[in-house]
């Protein structure tokens, strides 16, 4: 598993790092594929977030935002871990109205 550091200073540099390294793993181009994003928590408290980058040929790559860890999670299309970024700086978490 590739590991990696950022330092990436709010949610939208989040959610383009991302959409970037999704799209790469399965070489992407990420302008046509969609992206879900969901809030995640843990006894009502928010703890993360999912991201889901839908491309084409039903194929889907997914990554999670560990808040506690400060690190990205990210998996590949069999749900294989295949990279670990960790944050330097830990961004804000996004109110649960600006995730789409």
């Amino acid at each position: 598993m590739l590991e990696r550091h950022e330092r990436i200073h709010n949610f939208e540099e989040i959610r383009c790092y991302v959409v970037e390294t999704l799209s790469k793993m399965e070489l992407l181009k990420s302008d046509c594929c969609h992206l879900t994003v969901r809030m995640l928590s843990r006894a009502g408290k928010p703890c993360g977030v999912y991201f889901c980058l839908h491309g084409p040929r039903a194929v889907r790559l997914s990554a999670i935002w560990e808040t506690d860890s400060n690190s990205i999670l990210f998996y590949g299309s069999g749900g294989e871990r295949v990279q670990r970024t960790r944050l330097k700086e830990a961004p804000k978490l996004p109110l649960e109205e600006t995730v789409c």
